[in-house]
């Protein structure tokens, strides 16, 4: 390599972020299709980055990137965010007619009328995005996003629609209506109003959730008739109250409450 990368975007569906410079360490995040990166280090083919959209960092390979320039990711950071809003998305290589899946979340930031340029990489893309998709209450579009990514498989460090963790779960669903929360769960209880009672919420407000030491490690979106939608197990369905939530198959508390937030 003739010459040093300092920034970069993912082109294609997904990049598993890990916490070490090797394929077999922990997966604790993921980068989506669009997303755009600093450079902090280079390990022979690992790079170690920080996402621009939530400021995390991570370890990547890198053979999994597009290397661009700094002027490039300064022109991304400026621009408007285009985001994909259907689970799976088709976004084809105009040069060799190749396709690949893009999903629900993904970053379309330079895309004009369907076609993008990326410093040589050509694509286009059909289908929903946030430009084209009819503005509705906040409350009702969490609420529609996050049901249609019910019973998605619950994987840790994922932030996906084939696979999620809680706080990427989170994260995905307000994206998607043009709200931005950190990566994490502890992280996200930091934004928003804070609720008194749970009697307060409603839905689509925030509910954490904590361990015995009293460390945040869960969180879900407030759904309809006193239940809490997110990712355990999948993403699923539960009853809340204020002792946290039950899940009525194995007649059990899984999860106690901590606080409720309100960011809408």
């Amino acid at each position: 390599m003739s010459y040093k990368i300092s920034h970069g975007i993912v082109n294609i569906s997904l990049i598993p972020g890990r916490m070490e410079p090797s394929h077999k360490s922990e997966l604790v995040t993921q980068l989506l299709f669009g997303e755009h990166f600093k450079v902090l280090r280079i390990e022979e083919d690992w790079y170690y980055i920080r996402n621009h959209y939530d400021d995390y960092e991570c370890w990547i390979d890198g053979n999994q990137f597009l290397s661009i320039s700094e002027d490039s990711y300064n022109e991304i950071s400026k621009k408007h965010l285009v985001l994909a809003l259907e689970l799976i998305n088709i976004l084809s290589n105009v040069e060799n007619k190749t396709t690949q899946l893009i999903s629900l979340g993904a970053h379309l930031p330079l895309f004009e009328n369907g076609i993008c340029n990326l410093e040589g990489y050509e694509f286009a893309y059909e289908g929903s995005t946030n430009l084209t998709a009819n503005v509705r209450n906040l409350n009702d579009q969490i609420l529609s996003i996050a049901y249609s990514l019910l019973n998605v498989p619950y994987l840790w460090g994922g932030k996906s629609p084939l696979g999620i963790d809680c706080s990427g779960f989170t994260q995905l669903v307000f994206k998607c209506v043009g709200i931005k929360l950190p990566r994490d769960a502890y992280q996200q209880a930091d934004q928003g109003i804070t609720l008194g009672f749970i009697s307060e919420a409603r839905p689509g407000d925030l509910a954490f959730f904590d361990n015995a030491e009293g460390r945040i490690t869960h969180v879900g979106i407030v759904y309809l008739n006193d239940m809490i939608i997110h990712a355990s197990g999948k993403v699923r369905i539960d009853r809340l109250d204020h002792q946290g939530i039950f899940n009525e198959e194995k007649g059990i508390y899984t999860h106690k409450l901590r606080l409720l937030k309100r960011l809408i």
